[in-house]
């Protein structure tokens, strides 16, 4: 993850912050030898067919291992202080909600809702994202406004319209529970429990919810039997003709970055937050969600990613793709 963000073009539309690169196969996951994602800036182009299948399948074979940012690295420890914390309803101003409220694994780490409800069934004014993959993330929210996982994690907990519990009350709860001492000294022996340490152990446990091997994996891996022949053509199509991978492109389906749609919408989007980024003044490389028309669609973000990966393996590979802990 990386605090700063890099805006992106391409002939769809524009694309902002350029995603970690890594590459990669989930056979015999390794947390010792963890990779830590890197950010550039990248120009969107469209894929081609003329270098032939084997090497668009070599673009999205799987990573071998999960990336967790240098400051926060992963230890078991860790992991399991924040599946704790990850499930626990007591993180909520009413202890009725947990993370995995609107995260759950019964939904595939969502919440099976048009939008999400929060504290007082207060319904939310955007949809519940998936963290499925989250590891392999450079920007969060719908519109792009956080830069890594730990800044993500604390914000629900303590928006007066989600979990609506302020940090300073979360924390001397959490102090006066004494199962959490003992979790919290195992992880963060150095730093104890605070703000901070609380935001790492959870982004750590979310880091290892990734979406298991599906067909397509074992197809990409050399196995031609994995998928059916109308399957190949259509990988060929979403890399050609059909230009699909202009924006979902590698294993996990997605440039990480912003794309105008067309659509009409009552917010603005990424709009509030990408005039803050140093190449929206220049012409050719202007998001168009920055334009000062109010009646100017607003961007949209590529990271319906993990959902767009279960949808394409499932068109694609003819399968369904599962998604747990590790």
């Amino acid at each position: 993850m990386r605090p700063s963000s890099l805006d992106r073009i391409s002939s769809f539309g524009i694309a902002a912050l350029a995603a970690g690169v890594v590459s990669f196969g989930f056979a015999g996951l390794g947390y010792g030898a963890a990779l830590v994602s890197h950010t550039r800036m990248v120009e969107i182009q469209h894929k081609s067919n003329a270098a032939g299948t084997d090497a668009l399948k070599a673009q999205y074979r799987r990573p071998a291992t999960i990336p967790f940012p240098k400051d926060n690295p992963y230890t078991p420890e860790k992991a399991a202080l924040g599946k704790t914390l990850y499930f626990d309803t007591r993180l909520s101003v009413t202890s009725a909600q947990s993370c995995a409220s609107c995260h759950s694994p019964s939904f595939g780490w969502a919440d099976g809702l048009s939008v999400g409800i929060g504290d007082g069934m207060h319904k939310l004014a955007r949809h519940s994202p998936t963290v499925i993959n989250a590891a392999w993330s450079d920007i969060f929210m719908w519109d792009g406004r956080l830069p890594t996982l730990e800044e993500q994690a604390l914000g629900p907990i303590q928006s007066s319209g989600e979990m609506n519990l302020p940090l300073d009350q979360l924390m001397k709860r959490l102090s006066s529970i004494e199962e959490y001492k003992p979790l919290f000294k195992a992880a963060f022996p150095q730093e104890g429990m605070n703000e901070t340490t609380l935001a790492k152990a959870i982004a750590t446990y979310e880091r290892t919810v990734i979406s298991e091997r599906a067909p397509f994996d074992d197809w990409i891996d050399g196995d031609e039997k994995a998928i059916s022949e109308a399957a190949k053509r259509g990988f060929a199509v979403f890399n050609g003709k059909g230009q699909c991978a202009a924006c979902h492109e590698g294993w996990n389906f997605t440039n990480e970055g912003f794309q105008d749609i067309g659509l009409p919408a009552t917010t603005s989007g990424a709009a509030s937050i990408c005039r803050a980024w140093s190449r929206c003044s220049t012409p050719s490389r202007r998001p168009r969600c920055a334009r000062s028309r109010a009646a100017r669609p607003t961007c949209m973000t590529a990271r319906c990613r993990r959902s767009k990966r279960s949808w394409i393996i499932m068109t694609v590979a003819g399968s369904t793709v599962r998604a747990g802990p590790i």
